[in-house]
């Protein structure tokens, strides 16, 4: 399989691809551009999250670190989803966004869930 760039089309790539007998071309192609997406998330993970600042030393702590890297990316990758979909909701309604959940604390973050005040009841005057 070849593929041109489209911002040069002198630049080719090539692959080899084993793939079962009958495979369509356009599934063939999507497989192989799935790679570039998997590719850039692991480039992301090492940049944002530190996948790459262990030294191997034994399996089971290697499996720890890139398995709590890779949880980290996926937290900030939907952290950022909801951001941009509140930010997409507030410039159509035309609203102020609303405050950040995560409130700082001294040297960490926490979580702050919204709390209702209670509604005040009258209180019978004499």
């Amino acid at each position: 399989m070849a593929r041109r760039s489209l911002s040069d089309p002198g630049e080719l790539a090539y692959y080899l691809a084993y793939a079962p007998v009958g495979i369509e071309l356009a599934e063939l192609v999507r497989i192989a551009g799935s790679r570039w997406a998997i590719e850039e998330c692991f480039q992301a993970t090492k940049n944002e999250c530190g996948l790459d600042q262990y030294e191997v030393r034994r399996y089971v702590g290697w499996y720890r670190h890139i398995s709590l890297a890779m949880l980290a990316h996926a937290f900030l990758t939907a952290l950022a989803a909801q951001a941009g979909e509140a930010a997409k909701e507030a410039a159509e309604t035309n609203q102020p966004s609303s405050r950040s959940p995560w409130q700082r604390y001294g040297d960490s973050w926490t979580l702050s869930y919204p709390t209702h005040e209670p509604t005040a009841t009258p209180s019978p005057t004499h």
